[in-house]
């Protein structure tokens, strides 16, 4: 494994715990900035739109620069919105400050994996991706509460610029353990009218909505785990975040045993895990009062939700590229389904009450099982591979891209 993916994780890592950052702050933030809570619970709403919408025109723009030069140019609008959040003394302010991030974070995660494949085998890049994507993990475990706790301890304007000293400190690993690589842009790269070419093909946005449904699944119950554990299960506030970083480190070990299965077995692996995420969801509807049951349901859906990743990924690129603005797109969509899936949650909790939201999660991951048919139906006629090819290529991306698979660049 390549040290450079490591060190693009951790700047997975500083967009991920900047997105979660107001989540653990909202009471401090509102007074901060004399706003409602509501108001700045519409800042994470911003982030996400910023990242739907507003990552694919970032990605256009930066399309034509080596990437390595993209990274820097994404790390540095990162850091511009982050220090103006951090500066901001009125909402508005805050609320633009979140959407350059968000906007930025997302560009930033397509670019990224477009150098994960270029420095990786094809045969690896599965479990490359996996290793990458646990900066998203870890943001997920460790970004939350150790923000919350700088914020708590230095006041919530500190965690911001926490949060852009450690930007500063991934661009710097950047520019000395990512290399340079060959792949993609600058002159004689790819045109934008070249790479929209990919977005003709129907299988793709197929696949697209796989990862949608697959994250909304996931997103419609993680959204409000903190009302049903404690208000359903019995638990008390104060222990919450403990058991949210119970669930923090179960993707964790989800995420690199699906980056070790998403090469070779990635239909199988999402079939399986969009499965077993239907059966957790249902088991915690139906046991939320019981105290036990609930947490293992709760750890079984941080296994096999978000985990999913390093499969959704290898499944896009072999679909149609590993280029930034395919993966930007697929970011989206992922987004897409953490906003669908946390506001269908919310109007399901205001009909049905604090159960609706897992039911909703059910439905969704059935619904995602249907957009594998094809595929499965394609494998069992022999038309595709499961996995990839003897020599490590997938024989689906061969047929679909026109450029020759590159060498994996050195270190």
């Amino acid at each position: 494994m390549p040290k450079a993916v490591y060190v693009l994780a951790l700047g997975i890592f500083a967009m991920v715990t900047s997105e979660f950052v107001v989540a653990g702050l909202m009471p401090r933030i509102a007074e901060g900035l004399g706003a409602t809570v509501p108001q700045v619970g519409y800042l994470i709403t911003a982030f996400a739109v910023a990242m739907a919408l507003g990552g694919p025109f970032l990605a256009t723009a930066v399309l034509r620069l080596p990437h390595k030069s993209a990274l820097m140019v994404l790390f540095a609008v990162f850091l511009g919105g982050n220090v103006l959040a951090a500066l901001s003394t009125d909402y508005a302010t805050m609320a633009v400050g979140r959407v350059v991030t968000g906007v930025a974070s997302s560009a930033f995660f397509g670019v990224s994996l477009s150098v994960v494949a270029e420095i990786t085998e094809p045969r690896t890049r599965g479990k490359a991706i996996g290793a990458a994507m646990n900066g998203l993990m870890l943001g997920t475990l460790l970004g939350l509460p150790l923000s919350a706790f700088v914020g708590g301890q230095f006041g919530w304007r500190a965690a911001f610029w926490a949060i852009s000293g450690l930007t500063v400190l991934a661009a710097l690993a950047t520019i000395v353990g990512v290399p340079s690589v060959t792949g993609g842009e600058g002159e004689g790269g790819p045109s934008v009218r070249e790479e929209m070419r990919a977005f003709r093909n129907p299988r793709l946005w197929l696949v697209f909505s796989t990862s949608t449904l697959t994250i909304g699944a996931t997103f419609s119950a993680f959204s409000y785990f903190t009302p049903i554990l404690t208000e359903l299960t019995g638990f008390d506030e104060g222990s919450v975040p403990w058991l949210l970083v119970a669930y923090g480190a179960a993707t964790v070990v989800g995420n690199t045993v699906v980056g070790r299965l998403a090469d070779r077995h990635t239909i199988a692996t999402q079939l399986v895990g969009l499965g077993l995420n239907m059966v957790f969801l249902a088991g915690f509807a139906v046991f939320a009062e019981a105290t036990a049951p609930a947490l293992i349901f709760m750890t079984g859906i941080g296994l096999v939700g978000v985990t999913m990743n390093p499969c959704m990924i290898t499944r896009v690129h072999r679909t149609a590229n590993a280029r930034p603005l395919v993966n930007t797109v697929h970011s989206s969509f992922i987004t897409l389904g953490i906003v669908i899936g946390s506001w269908l949650g919310g109007v399901g909790i205001n009909a049905y009450g604090l159960r609706a939201p897992l039911v909703l999660g059910v439905i969704m991951a059935f619904l995602g099982l249907f957009t594998l048919l094809p595929d499965l139906r394609a494998a069992k006629d022999g038309t595709t591979t499961e996995g990839t090819a003897t020599d490590g290529t997938s024989t689906e991306a061969a047929a679909t891209e026109a450029a020759p698979e590159r060498q994996p660049a050195t270190a």
